[in-house]
C-alpha cells in the first residue's frame, strides 16, 4: 500500500509543481511598487469562486483607503503589515492573520523600517485582483 501511494505521489506531483509554476508568469506591479503574484484564479478553476496571490508590498507603501466586494483574507509571509480596518489599526507580523468584508474600508501601511511586506492573500467570491489590477502594469 505505501508503494503504491509513493507511486502515486511520484506521478501526479510534478504535473501539481508545473501548474503551480505556469501560474505564478500572472503578475501585476502598481505605479507604487506593490506586486501580485496570482496562484489560484478564474483560469485555474474555471469559476471564480476564490482567487488566491501573494501580495509584495515595498517599504514605506501605503494603499488607499478602499472596498472590496468580496472576503479578503491576509497571510503575513515575511515582514510586517498595519492593517487598518474601518479605522481600527491592526499589526500584523508574520505568522499573523487579518481579514476584511463587504463593506470594510481598509487601507494596507507597511512602515520604512518594517522592509518589504509579503503576504498570501485569499479574496472569497474571487474577481477582486481584476478590480485591484485594472490600471497596473502586467509583468512578463
Amino acid at each position: 500500500m505505501l508503494r503504491v501511494a509513493i507511486t502515486l505521489t511520484a506521478l501526479l506531483l510534478p504535473t501539481f509543481a508545473a501548474a503551480q509554476a505556469a501560474d505564478r508568469d500572472d503578475a501585476y506591479e502598481s505605479a507604487t511598487g506593490t506586486v501580485l503574484e496570482m496562484l489560484l484564479d478564474e483560469k485555474n478553476l474555471s469559476g471564480s469562486e476564490v482567487e488566491v496571490g501573494i501580495l509584495t508590498f515595498p517599504a514605506g507603501s501605503e494603499s488607499a483607503a478602499h472596498v472590496h466586494q468580496s472576503t479578503e483574507v491576509f497571510y503575513v509571509l515575511e515582514g510586517q503589515l498595519e492593517h487598518i480596518v474601518n479605522g481600527q489599526s491592526y499589526i500584523l507580523d508574520a505568522g499573523m492573520l487579518g481579514w476584511v468584508r463587504a463593506p470594510d474600508r481598509v487601507t494596507h501601511k507597511v512602515s520604512e523600517d518594517a522592509g518589504p511586506t509579503r503576504v498570501l492573500v485569499i479574496w472569497a467570491p474571487g474577481g477582486e485582483a481584476a478590480n485591484i489590477t485594472g490600471n497596473w502594469t502586467r509583468r512578463p
